[in-house]
């Protein structure tokens, strides 16, 4: 087969010469009758499993902003409750190495994704920016859909961050990291965020100072974890359902090419 580089190309006279099934015209009329009622059924169950999949996601959001809006709470800044706000790395990384460097596009759904990692061997780099155990990394630097996302750090393996996140060093007596995490998530935070947050083209910014001046609820520790505990069982449920639901439309999908398999092999 030829054809440009990256490209195969299907000769001509294969194509002219490849067999296909040809029934009389009344069969053909009858198996595409068959196909249209189960692609109709097919395209019903998937829309019915996509909606049910947006509403177990809206179902913890609602919940999440529910909690955090309680009106027995008294509110303050980040910055009443952290130490400090810590800029990553800007060393260059590389494919290989000991010790891998996090990046924005390892924050996803306030956890952190272990894949498509970059590395470093730098012992100055890995002392100074090595994160501990509930860490919270924050996207200071991203296209405006995906900046200010946060991650928690659960000591998966050794690792430092880039210079695109934003260590939040917090009072741990005052503020707990995953209650931080559930809430710097929030639609409630991400629409405070939209409020400060510097725009360029495709581009957008949420630096350390205008971090340290988010609004957050500040219930006691005690408090705070009793959420988490709520949130991580709500959580759990919700990732349950999307789970089923995910492989509801995989199947969906397999069964569509399975009748055109069997439409095309004169099994219908």
């Amino acid at each position: 087969m030829g054809g440009a580089v990256g490209h195969q190309r299907v000769p001509k006279e294969f194509i002219e010469s490849y067999p296909i099934p040809y029934p009389p015209v009344p069969e053909q009329r009858r198996i595409v009758g068959i196909l249209d009622e189960a692609f109709d059924g097919i395209a019903t169950a998937k829309a019915n499993a996509e909606k049910n999949l947006q509403n177990a996601r809206a179902l913890f959001e609602s919940h999440l902003n529910a909690v955090l809006r309680s009106k027995k709470w008294r509110w303050k800044t980040l910055g009443d409750l952290c130490d400090r706000v810590e800029y990553g790395s800007s060393a260059k990384s590389k494919a290989e190495g000991k010790v891998p460097v996090l990046r924005m596009g390892n924050i996803q759904d306030g956890t952190l994704d272990w894949e498509k990692l970059v590395y470093t061997d730098d012992k100055d780099e890995i002392a100074k920016y090595l994160l501990k155990h509930n860490d919270v990394l924050f996207n200071r630097t991203n296209s405006p859909e995906l900046v200010g996302k946060t991650a928690i750090y659960k000591s998966e393996m050794p690792a430092i961050f880039a210079g695109y996140l934003i260590r939040i060093h917090r009072k741990e007596d005052l503020l707990d990291g995953d209650f931080m995490n559930y809430f710097l998530n929030s639609q409630i935070a991400l629409d405070y965020g939209k409020t400060v947050v510097i725009s360029s083209v495709n581009q957008a910014n949420i630096n350390g100072a205008k971090l340290k001046g988010y609004p957050i609820p500040a219930p006691s520790i005690s408090e705070q974890r009793g959420v988490v505990k709520t949130l991580d069982g709500l959580q759990e449920e919700t990732q349950r359902l999307e789970s089923i639901y995910q492989r509801k439309l995989a199947a969906l999908d397999e069964l569509k090419k399975s009748l055109l398999h069997q439409a095309f092999g004169g099994q219908l």
